[in-house]
């Protein structure tokens, strides 16, 4: 990130009570554009450190860090501390959780006029209280195969880049009305969010941009698979022409294809300003 774009938040300050992966990646983000935030963690601390502490690790880089047992009323007073000197407050427990710790937006509010919220929540209303995770998030979107486990935790990380944009909208606010103010970011709907081109049709089966075109598909190489991502007809046309083809077609473009493996695909494309790229496999 841009030397730029890393002092764009200096100055404003960010309580996070947000653990697991939603919130921490949302507060990686607000650090990486140049927001001071304090991680409060339960005596018990946040589980993702307990689970992949590396990630939890990297997400917390430049971070500094309370333990506050916020059911007890001499904590809470030593978060409303904190929360007297910052800008936005970022949480993830269930609204209902909030109101037994006397944590709600209207008794933060009332305390803390400047302050901006953004509530984590799994369901927008009237379901805010309903539990929920990744998972089932994305199968109520219809965006998980009935066989296999997502390869990424798509309603998290979609939860969290929208709470960081939340948060500005926020904080515009109030710096035009004075006043801070509350939002709530619903995991399933950055599913729902997602799922859009399956909804239209887009990536179904069939669909345009479900290898439909043959300019816009993923093929076997001599070794490895590529992606083709030749969409528009600038590059469609130059691929065809760099490959001596008449016309692009799954067949004439499998067959030429297998001639090179894949990473020698993804270099003769770069120097000729073409978006083909080779899989690339994570390591387990």
């Amino acid at each position: 990130m841009t030397e730029s774009v890393a002092s764009l938040l200096q100055g404003i300050r960010v309580v996070t009570l947000a653990p697991n992966l939603p919130g921490p990646a949302a507060a990686a983000h607000l650090v990486q554009l140049g927001a001071e935030v304090i991680k409060v963690e339960p005596p018990t601390g946040d589980p993702m450190a307990r689970f992949n502490p590396v990630w939890y690790a990297e997400l917390h880089q430049g971070q500094s860090h309370h333990t506050l047992d916020l059911k007890q009323e001499a904590q809470r007073e030593r978060l409303h501390a904190l929360l007297s000197e910052a800008d936005v407050l970022i949480t993830s427990s269930r609204p209902a959780a909030l109101r037994r710790l006397q944590l709600d937006w209207p008794t933060l509010q009332a305390r803390h006029p400047h302050l901006c919220q953004v509530a984590i929540i799994g369901y927008p209303a009237p379901d805010e209280d309903r539990p929920g995770h990744d998972l089932t998030y994305l199968a109520e979107a219809g965006l998980l195969e009935p066989d296999r486990m997502p390869r990424t935790l798509a309603a998290d990380l979609i939860g969290a880049e929208r709470t960081v944009s939340t948060a500005l909208a926020l904080l515009l606010s109030r710096q035009r009305t004075g006043k801070g103010a509350y939002a709530s970011v619903a995991l399933f709907d950055g599913a729902q969010a997602l799922a859009a081109p399956l909804r239209h049709g887009v990536t179904r089966p069939g669909g345009l941009l479900a290898g439909r075109l043959p300019e816009y598909a993923i093929y076997p190489a001599r070794s490895g698979v590529v992606a083709v991502g030749c969409l528009e007809p600038h590059f469609s046309a130059r691929l065809a022409a760099e490959l001596g083809l008449q016309r692009l077609t799954h067949a004439s473009l499998g067959q030429a294809l297998r001639e090179r493996d894949a990473l020698d695909w993804e270099r003769w494309a770069a120097e000729r300003d073409l978006p083909i790229v080779a899989l690339r496999e994570l390591a387990s």
